[in-house]
């Protein structure tokens, strides 16, 4: 996988721009639960008051605060606070807002900032914690008194006034005591406690509290909403740069591919079938493209969004941490075990979809023959088991990783109950606030789905993997046809002419020559033919010629150049080559004709027809040279597709000419008169035919008889009759006495 990670070089900037919206996206989605804990906790606990300092309060109320602080304390609020009084400025607006300065002096907050803030709340809260402490046990007298530090003082005693006349020592000890019973509450705890209090103070100073605690409510509730559409932007444009850079990557690679295919030699070829390189080129690519969608969308917000939500989980309560640490370890262990299962299978999935495709190919391909042998039976057999084999993988696979979702999902409702329970208890214990309790199980939700989605990349990786391989071993294979660093060039006063000095040639693996020591001559206006047993090495010997193999030892010479010291492309434009099997596009006659010579005119059109004998059946189809061609030419006869082939070949109009077998599915008839038209059109080229008929080769000027890789006979038809005994076999296997004679 990290092989085809180069790559992904064009799309650098595409990836980061998506990794930063990713990075915004999981800090909004982090965010949401801070801003719900807010409502909760704020909005609807503590009614909107965000803070125990209250933006006003009476005189009166002040006065009872500053008896439970110390002198520092007292400055510090004294200093943040200012007393309204009628000849204030402000005084008119003061009291639109607050109706009872109208009877009672009252203090206002200064303008100050949130770094302040914090260091009043403790402050304030306390003492108005204190306050309500005190309040609290005239509520709760017994028989008409109050116990009031160890004291029986009646009910209707003013404690406050009998607190503000006691020495200051002993009023600091009181508090100080008071003070101990809030250290195990935390700021926000004293915060949500004193709320009551503010609430209470702003309900005396005439402000309307509901007003306050709705638009708390709903400017915190418009702002999630705001977060969630940038996050829903973001993931939308995540998904569109994703789904750029993953077909990106594949149209890259299949081009890759296909252009590192064309470039093979029939030996690199022979490494891998044509189903493999099918299958590499589409479904091993798609797995790659699938997982790239995946990758940028998951594997870089998961862990940002995994790593945030324990940081932010911690810091709501860091005593539930151990919480979070055996979901983690659980989910862990969980995906390491269902990889360890699936990792080897997926290597397996990849092999049997190339031989489903090698059987579903060798069926269409071989559709007549298995119909005449009446093997339908057998073949849907061997496609069942083919297909057999793929389908069990699959669900066994398939088996593995449905048991990965509902364990996580029950994984996940554990640790919910599980935060609700001990939850419950730090609540109970005022260590904890309801809204806390509730952000910290939905960041526990977003650290299990950030692994849920880690897992999913755990299910594509492995295939993706294997994909991955499958396709880096196509792109780095070496070709062993390779132009040199400075070619020659053609001599064109020698136009045509093929030589081969002591040729040697053996297949890769091969433990024996195809081809030994072969030496002849081809010279243009003449023709060479070659002629041997089923085997014996004639189609490898003429492959030699456009270097679809290079020699083992030895030399191939065209034109008096060496075929390794041209280019490929300057050597294979002065050959026109007719495979064995005649194949041809899907299009019409034309655009195959055309594949040859794209410049060509109607006048070549017809001459290449008229010359392969082709014009006939051509001229009886309404369409013409429009005629339709079927993939591989199916829809035309092995004659028509035989003579259309050479046709192509003409139209090239090159030095050599090779026709390997070329005329094998013509009538003697047809064969003898595109032979004779062959002759006038090429009579100043290089002929180079392979051919199992006598008749096909005994006019040619030079016939070459090769047998088991060597030659064993050269010379004219006559010549070889005389003193050659393979041809002799051969010509008597074909020929009667009187046609021999």
């Amino acid at each position: 996988m990290v092989k085809l990670t180069k790559y992904l070089k064009p799309f650098i900037t595409t990836i980061i721009l998506a990794i930063v919206l990713l990075y915004a996206q999981a800090m909004l989605d982090l965010a949401l639960p801070d801003y719900m804990s807010n409502i909760v906790n704020i909005g609807i606990q503590q009614g909107g008051i965000e803070n125990a300092v209250p933006e006003a309060i009476r005189k009166s109320e002040m006065d009872k605060l500053v008896l439970f602080v110390d002198d520092n304390e007292r400055l510090e609020i004294t200093q943040n606070y200012i007393l309204v009084e009628k000849n204030n400025e402000n005084y008119e607006e003061y009291l639109k807002d607050y109706p009872v300065l109208e009877n009672e002096e009252i203090y206002v907050l200064k303008e100050i900032d949130d770094s302040e803030i914090d260091v009043l709340n403790p402050i304030i809260g306390k003492a108005f914690l204190a306050i309500s402490g005190i309040e609290k046990m005239k509520e709760n007298a017994v028989d008409g008194e109050i116990d009031f530090n160890g004291t029986k003082i009646p009910a209707d005693t003013d404690l406050f006034a009998m607190f503000s006349s006691l020495p200051a020592e002993q009023r600091i000890q009181i508090s100080e005591e008071m003070n101990k019973t809030f250290l195990v509450l935390g700021d926000s705890i004293i915060v949500q406690g004193a709320a009551n209090a503010v609430k209470a103070e702003y309900e005396a100073l005439g402000m309307n509290v509901d007003k306050i605690q709705s638009n708390y409510i709903f400017s915190t509730g418009f702002l999630m909403i705001v977060l969630s559409l940038l996050s829903a932007v973001c993931i939308v444009i995540v998904g569109f740069l994703a789904s750029k850079v993953s077909a990106g990557l594949a149209k890259n690679l299949r081009r890759l591919v296909f252009t590192k295919v064309e470039s093979f030699s029939n030996t690199e070829l022979d490494k891998f079938s044509t189903a493999s390189l099918i299958t590499r080129t589409t479904n091993d690519i798609t797995q790659i493209q699938n997982l790239i969608v995946i990758m940028i969308r998951m594997v870089f917000y998961a862990p940002i969004l995994g790593v945030g939500g324990i940081i932010k989980a911690i810091d709501k309560s860091s005593s539930m941490s151990w919480i979070i640490v055996v979901a983690v370890i659980s989910l862990l262990g969980l995906i390491s075990v269902v990889f360890s299962i699936a990792l080897p299978k997926f290597k397996a999935i990849q092999k049997l979809v190339d031989r489903l495709n090698l059987v579903t190919r060798e069926n269409l391909s071989g559709m007549m023959v298995i119909r005449a042998f009446n093997t339908q039976k057998f073949e849907e057999q061997r496609f069942d088991k083919a297909n057999k084999d793929l389908t069990d993988v699959n669900l066994f696979v398939s088996r593995v990783m449905i048991t990965l979702f509902p364990i996580m999902m029950f994984i996940m409702n554990a640790i919910t109950l599980l935060i609700v329970w001990v939850g419950a208890h730090q609540i109970a214990d005022l260590t904890m606030q309801v809204g806390d309790m509730m952000a910290y199980m939905q960041y526990a939700m977003q650290i299990i789905f950030a692994f849920l989605m880690m897992s999913f990349m755990f299910i594509m990786v492995p295939r993706a993997a294997v994909s991955a391989q499958r396709i880096s071993e196509v792109l780095e294979t070496e070709a062993t046809i390779i132009d040199p660093e400075n070619p020659k060039k053609f001599d064109k006063d020698n136009n045509g002419v093929v030589e081969f000095k002591n040729v040697s040639f053996r297949y890769p693996g091969a433990e024996e020559d195809m081809l030994k020591n072969i030496s002849f001559k081809a010279m243009p206006g003449q023709t060479t033919a070659f002629i041997g047993s089923t085997g014996s090495g004639k189609t490898t010997l003429v492959n030699l010629i456009p270097r679809f193999y290079d020699v083992t030892e030895g030399q191939v010479f065209v034109n008096g150049v060496d075929v390794k010291e041209v280019t490929q492309f300057e050597l294979r434009e002065n050959v026109g080559y007719v495979p064995q099997k005649g194949f041809l596009f899907s299009g019409n006659i034309e655009s195959n004709l055309r594949y040859a010579n794209k410049t060509a005119d109607e006048n070549d059109f017809n001459k290449a027809l008229e010359t392969s004998q082709a014009m006939e059946f051509v001229k009886t189809n309404e369409k013409g040279i429009e005629m339709e061609i079927s993939q591989g030419g199916s829809n035309v006869s092995g004659g028509q597709k035989q003579r259309l082939s050479i046709a192509r070949a003409l139209m090239k109009k090159s030095q050599i000419n090779i026709f390997d077998d070329s005329f094998s599915a013509l009538d003697f008839k047809t064969d003898a008169t595109l032979r004779k038209a062959l002759k006038k059109e090429t009579g100043n080229n290089t002929v180079i035919i392979v051919a199992q008929r006598i008749a096909t080769i005994r006019n040619a000027e030079q016939i070459i008889v090769i047998d088991e890789g060597r030659i064993v006979g050269k010379g004219t038809h006559k010549e070889l009759m005389d003193n050659c005994l393979t041809y002799q076999e051969i010509a008597s296997s074909q020929l009667s006495k009187e046609e021999l004679a």
